[in-house]
């Protein structure tokens, strides 16, 4: 028997459990990309026009490492993906991620990959068809993305390289998943893994890009996020750079293979700590317990906030250097940004703090699902522990999470903007506005609880959540929706803080959606 027979009925099985997953987001991401470009036509339709939003875009490191910058001043193309060239390629890298690990480690995690291979199944089947199914999903969305930009408008040769720029950058991190996969025992920790790799690459590649020395630029060439940045996509397009990215995602699917002939069904190539032989005072209660299997993962969080948080607070004293410029004014405001320009990117960068917090308390809070298919969960409730006690217990860990995370990070980008700009006039209200977004991070962890206890096996789906509130606060003001729609997001409600004015009704709404939300998913 072959090592990868087996590996057609397995691909099929996993289209068929992903039939509406994928169709509905491939057709999410396509469909914003063509809506941005055809909103950004109306609002840029000379070539001047372009050229004095895009040199007041370059002039903003703060906007540049956030985006990345605009190759070509006078492209309409360039300006139109401005926001989706590394946002978007982030967001495609992180859906290919869980793919990926959905159809591997998850599997062997739950005991079902071990059911599968008893049978006529080739040893490498079970990965090999989840890189197929991530490939061509990657390459379909590309398309699809390509598609839509030249029925908008924009060039044909643009849009085909700025689509296979996405689909290269979904390809890598597949590739990065699966290796993940080999070496981590859960698909918790995969995944963990596979995100930690992304925020890497994206900060790298935002330390390149704001950084004006030429020292450091090499950095976007050593991430992947970087490199689908450096195909100049409708500002020469550099087919070449396609050909270094698919060497790199070969490289690591071979790795992966390599890792999986190493190791048996059910364990990874990190091994285990060895734990106390007697458990500590902190296991005698739920909490405790919820604490230590979760302790490992809010450490790698917060050491991601530390560093997130060092850059960007570093980067926002070159903000107000552009106070002089209407056009630079006049572009962060359709951005979504306030009028003071170190204050609004200080405003935008918590926000975009808050949506890695929620993103910590959706992972969290998934581990009510994960412990119950493990059946880790039986066991304690086989004593006398309580089903609400128990669920509690990580709901309470999540939420302390979200708020020592957004806590450490307005202090950390505090601290680095003082110490770049000499002022700690506005630490207070850089705290502050990384703890008033707590409110809407909870009401995403809150969406996992409900879902948990309503539909259990749609509890991914606060992943789901997550992205469309992302997608809506990124894209939002510059399609310039009604604001109708702009208010499901519950970040639309958080005071944008600093520079903004603090109103406490909002912040009480919100934490009532969520405390009605996870009350209901307890019930």
């Amino acid at each position: 028997m072959s090592t990868l027979t087996g590996t057609g009925a397995l691909l099929r099985l996993a289209l068929r459990r992903d039939r509406i997953l994928l169709p509905v987001w491939i057709l999410v991401f396509a469909g914003t990309a063509a809506s941005s470009a055809s909103a950004t036509v109306g609002l840029y339709p000379t070539v001047e026009s372009r050229i004095v939003a895009a040199r007041a875009a370059n002039a903003m490191p703060a906007l540049v490492a956030f985006y990345g910058p605009i190759d070509d001043p006078t492209s309409l193309g360039a300006l139109s993906m401005l926001k989706l060239t590394v946002m978007g390629a982030a967001l495609v890298a992180l859906l290919m991620i869980i793919v990926t690990i959905r159809h591997t480690r998850a599997e062997e995690e739950a005991g079902r990959l071990e059911l599968v291979q008893a049978g006529v199944v080739g040893r490498y089947a079970a990965l090999t068809a989840a890189l197929l199914l991530a490939a061509g999903a990657s390459v379909v969305l590309g398309l699809l993305t390509a598609g839509g930009l030249i029925a908008v408008g924009l060039p044909a040769g643009g849009s085909l390289a700025f689509g296979l720029s996405w689909a290269m950058v979904g390809i890598t991190f597949a590739a990065v998943a699966g290796v993940a996969a080999q070496l981590a025992r859960s698909a918790k920790a995969a995944i963990g893994l596979s995100i930690a790799v992304l925020g890497v690459a994206y900060i790298m590649r935002a330390v390149a890009d704001a950084s004006t020395s030429h020292a450091v630029s090499w950095l976007s060439w050593c991430s992947p996020l970087g490199l689908g940045e450096q195909v100049q996509a409708y500002a020469g397009d550099r087919w070449w750079v396609l050909a270094i990215m698919l060497f790199i995602a070969v490289d690591l699917v071979v790795l992966s293979f390599v890792l999986a002939s190493h190791r048996d069904l059910g364990t990874g190539m990190l091994a285990d700590r060895a734990g106390p032989a007697h458990a500590g005072r902190t296991l005698a209660g739920p909490i405790g317990l919820a604490w230590n299997l979760q302790r490992t993962v809010f450490l790698a969080w917060l050491a991601g906030f530390v560093l997130l948080s060092a850059v960007l607070g570093n980067i926002a004293s070159s903000a107000g250097s552009m106070m002089d410029s209407e056009q630079a004014r006049e572009l962060f405001a359709r951005l979504g940004g306030t009028t003071v320009l170190t204050d609004a990117f200080l405003a935008t960068e918590m926000g975009f703090v808050g949506f890695m917090a929620a993103a910590y308390g959706v992972q969290a809070s998934m581990r009510l699902r994960s412990e119950e298919t493990a059946l880790h969960a039986e066991t304690l409730l086989a004593t006398g522990l309580g089903r609400i006690r128990w669920a509690l217990s990580h709901i309470l860990i999540a939420i302390a999470g979200m708020t020592g995370l957004l806590l450490v990070a307005g202090i950390v980008t505090a601290a680095a903007n003082a110490a770049a700009t000499g002022s700690w006039g506005s630490a207070g209200s850089v705290v502050a506005g990384a703890l008033v977004q707590l409110p809407a991070a909870c009401i995403l962890a809150a969406v996992v609880v409900l879902l948990f206890g309503f539909i259990p096996r749609w509890t991914f789906g606060g992943w789901i959540v997550l992205v469309v509130v992302l997608l809506l606060a990124e894209l939002g003001p510059l399609l310039q929706l009604s604001q109708t729609i702009m208010d499901i997001s519950p970040f639309a409600h958080v005071p944008k803080l600093p520079g903004g004015q603090f109103t406490l009704a909002p912040l009480v709404v919100l934490l009532v959606v969520a405390a009605v939300l996870t009350i209901a998913g307890l019930f």
